[in-house]
């Protein structure tokens, strides 16, 4: 299925970020494809996290941050009031940069999202723990000790798929994964892009990512963004990942790419 032909998922209209009286995302309109993988790539402090966090509204817990503009997921607006910020985060799952294990067993660092949403039953809660540990291709490696290991015990890798699990769990649409394997070494790198993958048949999924292997690797769009003149993160570019890398538009954008700023 080509990109044109899939449901847009997320969908952003005139959108502006501000923390206080600071402009961080300028004007930007982008439109995240159902069952894709996008990457936002762009110099340091451009705001690409800025933008992976307004999809599932982490900005929210900064003082005195504001949206404007719309931000649509399925084209309902999720920045009105009345909207179920706990709900919209369980449709929108995320991964953080480095893995936040929770310091207690394997099992329940996945089921502690089912649990939050009110699921008790101990047979419901394995099948949902052993589910998201397959989905996220660890169950084999924790299958004789994950109820009684502290999550805390596995390798950074394993952490880090831990985490993407325990997303998981709480069956979400869209996963967020901002940095998510800038902390690991290159095998286990390649185990997260390979999950990337196949998750991306049933999720959307945003990724921010420093490096343009993985995202020439994984993506199948790309959003460049870099600073204008007034220091708020616009988006320079958004095209199909192959052709951005290929044949960029902008002159920026090319530059970028093949390292000559940023």
């Amino acid at each position: 299925m080509s990109i044109d032909t899939r449901k847009i998922k997320f969908q952003t209209d005139g959108l502006n970020l501000f923390y206080n009286t600071f402009r961080a995302l300028k004007d930007v309109n982008i439109s995240l494809y159902e069952c894709t993988i996008t990457a936002i790539i762009g110099p340091s402090g451009c705001g690409k996290s800025s933008l992976l966090r307004i999809f599932n509204r982490m900005n929210d817990l900064i003082p005195k941050s504001r949206v404007e503009g719309n931000v649509l997921i399925d084209n309902e607006p999720i920045y009105d009031k009345g909207v179920d910020v706990a709900a919209l985060r369980k449709r929108v799952g995320m991964v953080f940069q480095k893995p936040n294990v929770f310091p207690t067993t394997i099992y329940d660092n996945i089921a502690v999202g089912p649990r939050n949403h009110g699921i008790r039953e101990r047979k419901q809660l394995d099948e949902i723990v052993e589910s998201s540990l397959m989905k996220a291709t660890l169950w084999d490696e924790v299958k004789d000790i994950y109820k009684k290991s502290n999550g805390l015990e596995l390798l950074p890798g394993q952490q880090q798929r831990l985490c993407i699990a325990r997303a998981l769990a709480v069956e979400p649409e869209v996963i967020l994964m901002d940095e998510s394997c800038s902390a690991l070494d290159h095998m286990s790198t390649l185990k997260i892009e390979e999950l990337m993958l196949e998750l991306a048949k049933k999720y959307t999924i945003l990724i921010v990512t420093h490096n343009m292997e993985q995202a020439l690797r994984v993506s199948d769009m790309s959003a460049f963004l870099m600073i204008d003149e007034d220091r708020a993160g616009i988006v320079v570019e958004y095209e199909p990942t192959l052709q951005m890398f290929t044949s960029p538009k902008d002159k920026r954008t090319e530059d970028y790419i093949t390292g000559r700023f940023g």
